[in-house]
């Protein structure tokens, strides 16, 4: 019997695309009102600067010839997949877990926008700490990150369900 959509971790989709849209509206305001490397600072060590990622996260594999775009493409369509199949296959009150997959989907489809339209991910937050500066990022990297840190926070906490059954 097919359970509704609403009883699993699918319900928590709401938080993807609410995500995806915030990402790809600041990314098509640095487009347009930014230029290319042209910092503007916001407070002390953090700085809005338009820079373009031609590979993954700091800029792995950014110099290789142009088969990394499809490559990290296919990955970040997989991921996605691969995560809402999770999603539906548990209940939606797995609320820490449902919330990771969705924010690890979030960034990893805002993130294939950009490679699929520009072949670049657009990058705008710099953080820096006098000539240091972390590699630029964006708001899909954070939530691919704070995704990612909850998947592995969850594993250090008690399964509850487990816990009924004894």
């Amino acid at each position: 019997m097919k359970r509704p959509i609403c009883s699993t971790g699918l319900r928590w989709l709401w938080l993807t695309v609410v995500l995806i849209a915030l990402d790809l509206g600041i990314k098509q305001l640095v487009l347009k009102e930014m230029n290319l490397y042209e910092p503007h600072p916001i407070m002390p060590y953090l700085n809005l600067m338009y820079a373009q990622n031609f590979g993954a996260a700091f800029s792995f594999l950014a110099d290789e010839g142009g088969w990394q775009r499809w490559f990290f493409a296919g990955v970040a369509i997989a991921i996605s997949i691969i995560l809402i199949v999770m999603m539906y296959r548990q209940s939606a009150q797995k609320r820490l877990s449902n919330i990771a997959y969705a924010l690890i989907i979030s960034g990893a489809i805002g993130n294939l926008s950009d490679r699929l339209m520009h072949g670049f991910v657009v990058d705008y937050i710099d953080f820096y700490i006098g000539n240091w500066h972390y590699p630029t990022f964006n708001l899909a990297d954070i939530a691919i990150c704070l995704g990612a840190a909850l998947v592995i926070l969850e594993g250090f906490l008690p399964d509850k369900s487990k816990k009924k059954e004894d």
